[in-house]
């Protein structure tokens, strides 16, 4: 017998492996839209944006409905919609996350997804020789209303897109109800092995679609493993990632590696009020509460693993949490060598618990904060206490 109020005919679709990779489309990624055909009724644009979908159903604008998403005309004329972006860096790409949230009557019902690498010449002369709108929340401000010109589409399909390499063929989507709007397409192996920077998203032959998320595993730019200069070896777009944490209630720690500053609180990594915190707090000599629990989030860092990395700065912002930031936070890094079977990590202590403050960025030193590395990083492990949240983290050091 069916449980009272439990829909036993549905099931949301189980989350997939490969979206605790890097996601590299979205706009706090560095993704951005270079094309699109048609952007009628919601520019392409906000098909990357960062927030989940939302529906206003009073929303009009002089064009139609105001949907939140990417959403073209009813095509009538011959060919099919589709759009150009740029992924935040290189990536081999492992699998797609299609929301077609309040699409219900008008999403698109086919899509597939090419891949390949635009050169600096050509990105250029289509930023150049389109001028696309910079693209707000508001109708007023960007491309809504608007579609290519027979001369634009003729001078981009001279590029030849259509010819990229297919990640994702031709499939059906389902329409935007909570239960069927969340879809995920995994890309096979051997289609794993290509790194791209540049998609080609197909609608067939159009309709909407309320977020696309990529998600992969970034490659460092070669240029870095032979410069000399400081790098942010966690960045999200140097190839760091998250790889586990002990909570994320409120905020996910891969947020922390984004390239982006957070716009709120919600664009960090905070996690639920310990229940152990003592009734009583106190303090060491150092200022420091004394708690018994703590909160971490590891990182896998952007050096190649039998290379690794020193580290000489780090970079703590606990931008937007003034009520709710960690007391003090601690670090520790595994090195080359030392990773037994890929999970298990022998942890060596690079910073000691330092007091952390409300709404600001806090710089920790080599030679001052930071202890001397007895060997090259490849993971670092965040440690907070008691909990609470931070915004981003920055790591700069140097290839070993």
């Amino acid at each position: 017998m069916a449980s009272v109020g439990r829909d036993t005919t549905r099931r949301l679709p189980e989350v997939p492996a490969f979206t605790a990779l890097s996601e590299v489309a979205s706009v706090g990624s560095n993704g951005c839209i270079l094309f699109a055909t048609d952007d009628w009724f919601a520019p392409a644009d906000w098909m990357l944006k960062d927030g989940e979908p939302v529906f206003e159903p009073d929303a009009y604008t002089p064009y139609g409905k105001l949907m939140d998403g990417w959403e073209t005309r009813r095509k009538r004329i011959p060919g099919h919609d589709w759009c150009l972006l740029e992924l935040g860096a290189p990536t081999q790409i492992a699998g797609f996350a299609i929301d077609t949230a309040f699409f219900t009557g008008n999403y698109a019902p086919r899509v597939s997804i090419q891949g390949g690498t635009l050169d600096g010449t050509t990105k250029q002369m289509l930023q150049t020789s389109l001028e696309r709108v910079p693209v707000s929340d508001r109708c007023e401000d960007g491309m809504i209303g608007r579609g290519c010109t027979p001369e634009q589409l003729g001078m981009v399909n001279l590029i030849g897109t259509d010819r990229w390499d297919e990640l994702l063929p031709r499939v059906e989507l389902a329409p935007g109800y909570e239960a069927t709007r969340r879809q995920y397409f995994a890309l096979p192996a051997r289609k794993r092995l290509l790194v791209v920077r540049h998609l080609r998203v197909n609608m067939f032959p159009d309709g909407g679609i309320a977020r696309l998320r990529v998600y992969g595993t970034v490659q460092l730019d070669p240029a870095l493993l032979t410069a000399k200069k400081s790098i942010d070896l966690i960045a999200m777009l140097n190839g760091g990632r998250c790889t586990g944490y002990s909570n994320a209630h409120y905020g996910h720690p891969a947020n922390l590696i984004k390239p982006t500053e957070g716009c709120n609180m919600g664009d960090g990594w905070e996690t639920a009020r310990r229940l152990d915190r003592p009734p009583v707090l106190r303090a060491d000599a150092n200022g420091i509460l004394l708690v018994p629990g703590c909160e971490w989030a590891t990182f896998q860092l952007g050096a190649p693993p039998d290379r690794g990395c020193w580290i000489e700065r780090v970079c703590i912002d606990t931008k937007h949490f003034k009520g709710n930031y960690p007391d003090s936070v601690r670090l520790e890094y595994g090195a080359v060598g030392d990773i037994d079977g890929g999970d298990d990590v022998h942890w060596l202590p690079l910073m000691e618990s330092r007091k952390l403050g409300p709404n600001q960025m806090h710089e920790f030193l080599e030679g001052k904060d930071l202890l001397p590395q007895k060997k090259a990083a490849t993971r670092v492990r965040i440690t907070i206490a008691p909990d609470g949240g931070i915004s981003r983290v920055r790591l700069f050091g140097s290839l070993a």
